[in-house]
């Protein structure tokens, strides 16, 4: 289930779609109900976020350091 939800479609699925929800969900549900709707779904969609940013940012550091062990190899 874990490499599940950590897949990239996934998490900008999760993303993008409570992140919709969050803001429609004051206009359609009245009250507080509406509002926790769309903080809960909200905080959902920041957690999918952070972790696509944390992904890039991972996926950055990888190349880099490829590129890295091959400018080495080439010196060598």
């Amino acid at each position: 289930m874990k490499a599940l939800l950590s897949s990239k479609p996934v998490l900008w699925f999760l993303f993008l779609f409570n992140l919709v929800v969050a803001v429609a969900a004051p206009f359609v549900v009245d009250g507080s109900q509406g509002v926790m709707t769309a903080v809960g779904m909200g905080v959902v969609s920041l957690g999918a976020g952070l972790s696509l940013l944390k992904g890039r940012g991972q996926a950055q550091g990888q190349a880099q350091a490829q590129g890295q062990r091959q400018r080495q190899g080439q010196r060598a």
